[in-house]
């Protein structure tokens, strides 16, 4: 009799076990990480970044208000790497890994290429956590209208990359 109390609480615990594993299992992530890596102008670019959603909000001059820098993604700092150096807007990056921020404007956005790695995307207040004296290169960029994108991406063109997000994206040139 204790035998068999025993093994029916064994099977009510590896039956609760199996459904938390489930339960957690199914858990979506807010801001899933994604990638995008290919050769432009030659070089060999790969962008790793947090995929936010809109979910409904104002996202330009709202949740990234204007002139206020952000980690062009979410949770950890969107990386951007090339093997070789490259220009960017006419200017020149050095091959190498850099945190990717951008500045949003009215009209035209700030993108800034930060030589400092592995850190997350903001501070405790809410600011970039971007050290301006390891900025490698901003430079201007002017947005475009773009169909609405409900999760940000990056993607890779035959002129640069594009950052596209809610009815907005944002072109970067490389040569």
């Amino acid at each position: 009799m204790k035998k068999v109390v025993q093994l029916k609480a064994l099977a009510v615990l590896v039956v609760a076990l199996l459904f938390t594993t489930a339960a957690s299992a199914q858990k979506v992530v807010a801001s899933p990480r994604d990638s995008v890596s290919g050769k432009v102008k030659g070089a060999t670019i790969s962008i790793n970044y947090g995929s936010p959603s809109v979910k409904g909000r104002k996202i330009y001059g709202g949740l990234q208000p204007y002139g206020k820098m952000w980690r062009a993604g979410a949770n950890e700092a969107t990386k951007f790497t090339t093997d070789k150096d490259i220009m960017v807007e006419g200017k020149k990056l050095p091959a190498g890994s850099y945190t990717l921020f951008v500045t949003p404007g009215e009209k035209e956005f700030v993108v800034t290429f930060n030589s400092q790695l592995g850190q997350w995307g903001i501070k405790h207040d809410g600011s970039a956590n971007e050290d301006p004296a390891k900025d490698a290169l901003a430079v201007t960029v002017t947005g475009k209208p773009a169909p609405m994108t409900e999760r940000l991406k990056y993607v890779l063109t035959a002129k640069g990359f594009e950052l596209v997000w809610d009815t907005t994206s944002i072109p970067v040139s490389i040569k």
